[in-house]
C-alpha cells in the first residue's frame, strides 16, 4: 500500500466512566502530520482519515482496544524510593506527583510510568499509558492528504530508529495532557502511537 503523507487537524477528547474530557488540539496551523503505513499513528486512527480527501471532516471514536488498551491495577507499582535517587537525593524538578519518568526493567526494556504518589520510602508509578482504558473522541479535518517524498520517508523512519524530529517533523502538532516533552518541547499529540512518551531518545 502506498505511503501518505497526511496532516489533519483535530480536537481530542476523552471518555471515561461516561464523561467527556478535553485532552488536546492540533490546530489547522499546527496540524498533527504523520507518514501512513509507518506505525507512526495508532492504526484505527490511520485507517479513519488515510482516504478522506483534502478538506474533508471527519468525527470518530476509538474504544479503549483500538487505541491505548485497557487499565491494568497491576500495572501501578510501589518501587522503594531510593532507586528515584540521584547522589543520595531525589531531585524533586523531575520527581515529583504527575511526573513521566523514564524506567528499565531487569531485561533492559525502557518504558514510561507516571508518579501518582510519594512517601520517604516508597514512589508509587503507574505503568499504564496515561490514555489507557479511555474511549478517544476525535472531531476534526483533512489538511493534507497525499503521496509520501522519499525524503519524508526516510526523515520518519529516521526518528524512528532514534533521530530526534518527531514534532514538528513527521509527527508533529500540539499537545496538552500526556505531555511529550521529550519531544523538543510540550507538543507532540495523542494520535501518536506512542502519546504521552518521549519520542526523542
Amino acid at each position: 500500500m502506498e505511503n501518505k503523507y497526511i496532516a489533519v487537524s483535530y480536537r481530542l477528547e476523552t471518555e471515561h466512566d461516561g464523561e467527556r474530557t478535553f485532552r488536546e488540539e492540533a490546530t489547522l496551523e499546527h496540524p498533527f502530520q504523520f507518514i501512513s503505513g509507518m506505525g507512526l499513528a495508532l492504526d484505527d486512527f490511520e485507517v479513519k482519515v488515510q482516504d478522506l480527501n483534502e478538506g474533508e471532516e471527519f468525527a470518530f471514536a476509538l474504544a479503549p482496544e483500538q487505541a491505548y488498551g485497557p487499565y491494568f491495577q497491576e500495572a501501578v507499582q510501589k518501587l522503594p524510593a531510593n532507586v528515584f535517587e540521584i547522589d543520595g537525593k531525589i531531585d524533586e524538578d523531575y520527581i515529583y506527583v504527575g511526573a513521566v519518568v523514564p524506567l528499565q526493567n531487569a531485561e533492559g526494556e525502557r518504558f514510561n510510568g507516571t508518579i501518582t504518589e510519594i512517601t520517604p520510602s516508597e514512589i508509587t508509578v503507574d505503568l499504564n499509558h496515561p490514555l489507557a482504558g479511555m474511549i478517544l473522541h476525535f472531531q476534526g479535518k483533512v489538511v493534507t492528504n497525499r503521496p509520501a517524498t522519499l525524503q519524508e520517508m526516510q526523515e520518519a523512519a529516521q526518528a524512528l530508529s532514534g533521530g530526534c524530529g518527531c514534532c514538528g517533523g513527521s509527527c508533529g502538532g500540539s499537545c496538552g495532557e500526556g505531555g511529550c516533552g521529550g519531544n523538543g518541547d510540550d507538543n507532540c499529540d495523542c494520535g501518536c502511537k506512542d502519546a504521552g512518551e518521549c519520542h526523542c531518545k
